[in-house]
């Protein structure tokens, strides 16, 4: 039977302020941790090997957790403690700075908190039951922990030494840490498929589909999440407007997210994401070819909505009809993996060799051609999907 009933108010708070704070984690690692390793004289080859690590790290380690959930049932409490030892391990930065060492810091830290993403997704989209329009509306306060992270870091970062940002992300690790101690569990709710395996779902052409578009999404967004700060601050921006034009994106984000039960009875999932990717085209070209212009830079932040927030919610929501019951979890760590861990691997490498090679302008376009490319894949594959 469908299930209608609201989210249990605490349960909904609990969730959005780990979503908070995990998402003002990103919002300090992801614009300023690469700045970090620009300060302490590492290549821009470098600066993405380092930057694609973590996603590396997300395309075996989230099958371990989403197979270890789905077996125990347990899916935060395995969240706690690959989270504790995920954070031990990032203190290891404090060590020193050579590139071998930061290799392992990042990798061993990533390959713990990989699990956190995609089982609290799961966690979130089974207290939702059939009401997964409301998703957005627990996920927002993610995009309102980052706007606070990168804001604040901006600024922080124009009068202290980059080093300081290793400090606030240690913090925010801790603070994820301790909320998902609140966060309560969610069984998986029997679903006629469950007697299927997992691997049967996964060859349906509509989960290649969305996995390949989301891959290529991830892929596109590589050198914004890898050197869009370093971009603004060798244009002469200040750190503190880097900050602010990172958080228009993500105010833009929250709209979106606020809107997305409007957008679901007015569009089907496959026009938003492919809407998304289009506008996503459109948004790295501007940015790699008008970067001099503050204003075309604030255009383009504005399409931070579609994509990243448009594309996310309704890929989230073609995973969640594809993979149900007992499946969620593994469905998501293969999405997350996949997706986010292939695809942000290989756009945060690439990145890094197109920008030595090619510089920015060439870079953002080749973003801009893997964002059409996933236009195409998702048009002729989620034909089906609704």
């Amino acid at each position: 039977m469908a299930r209608h009933n609201p989210v249990p108010k605490p349960i909904h708070l609990n969730l959005s302020a780990f979503y908070f704070f995990y998402f003002a984690y990103l919002g300090a690692f992801a614009p300023f941790f690469a700045l970090y390793l620009n300060s302490v004289g590492m290549t821009a080859v470098e600066i993405g090997m380092l930057m694609a690590l973590p996603q590396l790290t997300r395309i075996v380690a989230p099958h371990l957790w989403g197979w270890l959930a789905d077996r125990s049932g347990r899916r935060i409490h395995i969240v706690r403690l690959s989270g504790a030892a995920g954070t031990l391990a990032f203190l290891g930065v404090f060590a020193g700075e050579s590139f071998a060492l930061l290799c392992v810091v990042l990798f061993v830290m990533m390959f713990f908190w990989s699990a956190a993403l995609p089982l609290v997704e799961a966690t979130t989209l089974s207290h939702l039951g059939d009401e997964t329009a409301r998703y957005g509306r627990i996920r927002v306060w993610g995009s309102v922990g980052f706007i606070a992270a990168v804001v604040a870091v901006g600024y922080l970062l124009d009068f202290f030494n980059p080093r300081a940002v290793l400090w606030v992300i240690a913090g925010l690790m801790a603070c994820m840490l301790l909320l998902s101690c609140v966060v309560a569990e969610a069984p998986a709710v029997p679903h006629p498929g469950d007697e299927r395996t997992v691997w049967h779902v996964v060859r349906q052409p509509a989960v290649i589909a969305i996995v390949a578009g989301s891959a290529l999404m991830a892929m596109a967004h590589g050198p914004y999440y890898t050197f869009y700060t370093i971009h603004l601050v060798d244009h002469g921006y200040s750190k503190s407007l880097a900050g602010w034009l990172w958080a228009l994106g993500v105010i833009c984000e929250i709209g979106i997210f606020v809107w997305m039960s409007r957008l679901y009875r007015a569009f089907t999932l496959r026009a938003i994401l492919i809407a998304s990717t289009l506008l996503a085209a459109l948004r790295f070209t501007v940015i790699g070819w008008g970067a001099d212009s503050v204003w075309l830079l604030l255009a383009a932040q504005t399409l931070h909505a579609a994509s990243f927030g448009s594309f996310h919610a309704a890929a989230i929501g073609v995973i969640h009809k594809l993979f149900r019951g007992r499946h969620q979890a593994r469905g998501q760590a293969i999405y997350g993996s996949l997706a986010y861990g292939l695809g942000g691997a290989i756009g945060g490498l690439a990145s890094g060799y197109a920008w030595d090679g090619l510089g920015a302008g060439p870079t953002f376009t080749l973003a801009a051609g893997c964002a059409l490319l996933a236009a195409i894949v998702l048009w002729r594959g989620l034909k089906a999907v609704t």
